[in-house]
């Protein structure tokens, strides 16, 4: 495969301030926060609080506003696609704008990720950037996945408080889970550069000093009863029906009404056994951890399946679309890309999740994957696979519309 093109030359993070990645995952990660200040050295944003509000009035791209005091009530939510009007509208504090997979729009934006590959990347959600006029915060409140919230414009001061819970109080009125009580426990002003990291259910309520932009790098934390609801159904259709409850053991019942404990311990058995496939689980969880979270905005085109091979023959590539998903597995040797599961080469599929580019190499290399009506016809047909030239295409097409 090619080396990284310029969408792909960002390196890991090695550190997070002077503590190594090792370290952090031993001792942080999932466990309590961490505060990195200068974590990135001269951090320049990749995007202007006025260039995210242009994102906001695109259909297919997610965006809330939040007022604290709004015309409806405190903490009133707004969702978009928003106009000029809406902005023009606004307040001078109190408010906030949130954008969502600005990832999937925004290579510069995409590139942050590559910091954090020292995480699993099918760990990784997305790249959601807030702008806060003064003042301007979500209110108090904890998430369910880990977050760093990097600082890339202006200031913000962060509250850290307890861990919370679907018991903890809410603030009534609003579609928000704001915690109606508070008390933070530490507090920081973030700069440019500073990052935090909060691992799930801390409560914590960020507030802009000024106007500031900041990036939220979220990690995927699909709930146990998604999980297990998913893998029912998958593993239930790979079931042969004469998968059966039985009682070979069955002794004679105490009270013919009763399901004693040795029923439920005979069922937690047959359950037990039925879950005891751990390819067939390695392929379900591939795929829904694979998941594109926007299918629907994954429209960036390679072209037609025509002229894709053209392409890379004359030295052109092609790279993995920035709304997709990709990972591997190796029993059995796998490709996940945007939800689906496809039988690959172990080496390919490897070699491409870790560097998400094609070229004629490749193509060479393992020739039946070109094949007509094969993977990569399916990957370029459903606009897993792009040229990279679609990015800069969308960059001025944006840069037009403003």
């Amino acid at each position: 495969m090619t080396e990284p093109g310029q969408h792909h030359t960002v390196e890991p993070l090695t550190h997070l301030g002077d503590i190594p990645v090792e370290t952090f995952l031993r001792d942080y990660w999932q466990k309590k926060p961490l505060l990195i200040r200068n974590a990135f050295p001269g951090f320049e944003t990749p995007i202007t609080g006025e260039e995210l509000a242009g994102m906001a009035l695109e259909e297919q791209i997610e965006s809330r506003l939040i007022e604290e005091n709004g015309i409806e009530g405190p903490w009133q939510l707004r969702t978009g696609p928003f106009t000029e009007q809406d902005f023009f509208s606004l307040p001078n504090s109190h408010w906030t704008l949130l954008v969502q997979a600005v990832d999937q729009w925004i290579p510069e934006v995409a590139a942050l990720k590559e910091h954090f590959r020292f995480l699993p990347d099918w760990r990784l959600d997305d790249i959601m950037i807030s702008y806060a006029a003064d003042q301007g915060s979500v209110g108090p409140h904890y998430d369910f996945y880990d977050v760093f919230l990097l600082q890339a414009e202006g200031k913000r001061r962060w509250h850290l408080g307890a861990k919370a819970d679907a018991s903890s109080p809410r603030v009534e009125g609003t579609p928000l889970n704001i915690l109606k009580e508070f008390e933070a426990q530490a507090s920081w002003l973030l700069e440019p550069g500073d990052m935090l990291y909060l691992p799930p259910q801390y409560s914590h309520w960020g507030i802009a000093e000024g106007g500031c932009t900041t990036i939220s790098i979220g990690f995927r934390a699909p709930s146990a009863s998604t999980m297990l609801e998913d893998l029912a159904a998958e593993l239930a259709a790979g079931l042969p029906d004469h998968y059966r409850y039985t009682d070979p053991d069955l002794a004679l019942p105490a009270n013919p009404s009763e399901i004693d404990a040795a029923t439920v311990a005979r069922v937690q058995r047959h359950l037990a056994d039925w879950l005891q496939q751990p390819q067939n689980i390695a392929q379900w969880f591939g795929a829904i951890m694979t998941e594109a979270k926007y299918p629907d905005t994954v429209a960036l085109d390679a072209g037609s399946a025509d002229d894709w091979r053209e392409q890379l023959a004359a030295g052109g590539s092609l790279i993995l679309n920035p709304g997709s998903r990709c990972a591997f597995a190796r029993e059995p040797a796998s490709l996940f890309v945007d939800g689906e599961s496809f039988p690959a080469p172990l080496l390919f599929a490897e070699g491409f999740c870790q560097n998400r580019t094609l070229d004629q190499h490749d193509i060479d290399a393992y020739p039946e994957l070109a094949a007509s009506g094969g993977l990569l016809d399916l990957l370029v047909s459903q606009g897993s696979l792009i040229y990279p030239e679609a990015l800069t295409d969308y960059d001025q097409e944006d840069d037009q519309d403003e």
